[in-house]
């Protein structure tokens, strides 16, 4: 009996998980026939950090961090550090590629409030910037019901009678590169934050790579001169296994029957 290795696993089963879609449809990623290399990234990597130094991912054990915190290597010499083999910081690599404007913000962010508080004190700015990092899910929306609905949490409405609107006014784009990770090993319970980025009407019908680029500006705009992660009020609890077309058991509708998971938005106690 053939033993797989964790790359073959990932094409062979979690590559089924639509929720591993976009990184098929952009990167190919069922034709790579060993761990993808920092090399391998530079075709698609795109990016610049904030000091106008062009990012790059270099093994972490050849990082000199001279005392410096990971947020400031990648500040000041464009050297993103990455562990071999990790499934992580691979899946960091992807977003990196795909909201490079965005990932140069955050990690600027970082370093200003490191600057200003330390990096033991860590500020509600600093956590939101993390927990988005981590965990987002962007949720595209053309239509602004969408938001009241899922911040609601009005699972029913949001996932099976409307389930046929997703892909026309809403669609969903994962940011958060932990989340990436755990759906390597999905499991019941497992939840994202969800992030919205209302676009216009055609955004739906253009070309996947442009919508991530529409969407990487929006971010940037978003967190830059709105103020929209100064803190964790933006991000709200999303199933990630309930997104229509990220995981096949959820065709069924009485998927959506486990209030365990799809719980209802708690009461304000008086």
């Amino acid at each position: 009996m053939k033993r797989f290795t964790p790359l073959e696993n990932f094409q062979t089963e979690c590559l089924k998980i639509g929720a591993f879609s976009h990184l098929q449809r952009l990167f190919s990623i069922d034709k790579l026939t060993n761990w993808p290399s920092n090399q391998w990234f530079s075709q698609y990597l795109n990016a610049v950090n904030e000091n106008n130094i062009p990012i790059e991912f270099v093994d972490d054990a050849e990082i000199d961090y001279k005392q410096r915190y990971y947020e400031q290597v990648i500040y000041e010499t464009g050297q993103v550090p990455t562990r071999k083999e990790n499934w992580h910081d691979l899946f960091g690599g992807f977003i990196w590629c795909l909201f490079p404007k965005t990932k140069a913000l955050i990690n600027s962010r970082h370093v200003d409030e490191i600057e200003l508080a330390g990096n033991l004190n860590r500020t509600k700015h600093r956590n939101a910037l993390t927990l988005f990092d981590e965990c987002a899910v962007i949720l595209a929306v053309s239509e602004s019901h969408w938001s009241t609905l899922l911040k609601e949490h009005q699972w029913q409405k949001a996932f099976v009678e409307l389930r046929a609107n997703w892909g026309e006014s809403i669609n969903a784009f994962m940011f958060g590169h932990a989340n990436y990770e755990m759906l390597t090993k999905p499991y019941i319970g497992l939840t994202g934050k969800a992030f919205f980025v209302p676009v216009n009407d055609d955004f739906f019908t253009k070309k996947l790579i442009q919508q991530y680029a529409i969407i990487d500006d929006a971010l940037y705009q978003m967190i830059k001169n709105e103020g929209s992660l100064s803190d964790n009020k933006s991000l709200s609890p999303l199933p990630l296994l309930g997104i229509p077309g990220w995981y096949d058991d959820n065709k069924d509708p009485t998927f959506y029957n486990n209030t365990d998971y799809f719980r209802p938005k708690p009461r304000k106690q008086k």
